[in-house]
């Protein structure tokens, strides 16, 4: 994956009043899951932002409060591609992938962000695009090519999660089609339903009428 840069700004002041008048500014409310696990009572200091969430058998989350500008972050919300995004805060960086975006309902504009930390040692489960190649030989006999899965799940190490998912169509025939299940990526465990498909070659109005004459040729 490419890397996005991104300077965010930590947030002590919060609710929905505050949330309010940070988006009057332009600005995002953030919200950096998957932070260090500690064992409870915490000991240690937290940095600004920083706040302890519990979670079970004695032990909590450190997750981070942040904001962001609008302008800041235009070019990894609307945009297809995915990215490992380097966050600045705090005096240090860490590494963070974009679990969720929620928009206004009528406006559309950006109202929170969930971002997840990540790292070389704890797999992620992204959405990555697809990309299909090739020329299908459903394709050359008359149908049609379709893509009925956009993004596929997957499990690994950040690091190992490619841009896309390239797909290659040669050898998919006339009425058939592609599952998650018929797919192998090295280092990559495929989360989204074996049985989902990704693509198909449909029969066209063309297609079914050559068979038909061809049937009736041999009779």
């Amino acid at each position: 994956m490419k890397t996005f840069q991104l300077v965010a700004e930590p947030r002590t002041d919060l609710g929905k009043k505050a949330a309010k008048a940070l988006r009057a500014e332009g600005k995002i409310p953030v919200v950096l899951n998957g932070g260090e696990i500690v064992t409870l009572p915490f000991t240690g200091t937290l940095k600004p932002g920083e706040k302890l969430v519990e979670i079970e058998d004695g032990r909590g989350v450190i997750t981070t409060d942040l904001t962001v500008t609008n302008d800041a972050v235009r070019k990894l919300i609307y945009t297809p591609d995915i990215f490992a995004i380097e966050l600045d805060f705090n005096g240090g960086k860490k590494m963070a992938v974009l679990r969720e975006v929620q928009y206004h309902p009528v406006k559309d504009n950006i109202l929170h962000m969930d971002l997840l930390e990540v790292s070389d040692k704890k797999p992620v489960v992204m959405s990555v695009p697809v990309k299909i190649e090739g020329h299908a030989e459903g394709v050359k006999a008359g149908g049609k090519l379709t893509l009925a899965m956009k993004r596929i799940k997957v499990k690994a190490i950040y690091t190992d999660i490619p841009e896309r998912l390239v797909i290659n169509v040669d050898n998919l025939g006339l009425g058939k089609t592609m599952q998650v299940g018929d797919l192998h990526f090295e280092g990559l465990e495929l989360v989204t339903p074996k049985e989902a498909v990704v693509c198909a070659v449909q029969l066209t109005r063309a297609a079914r009428g050559a068979a038909a004459a061809a049937a009736a040729a041999a009779k």
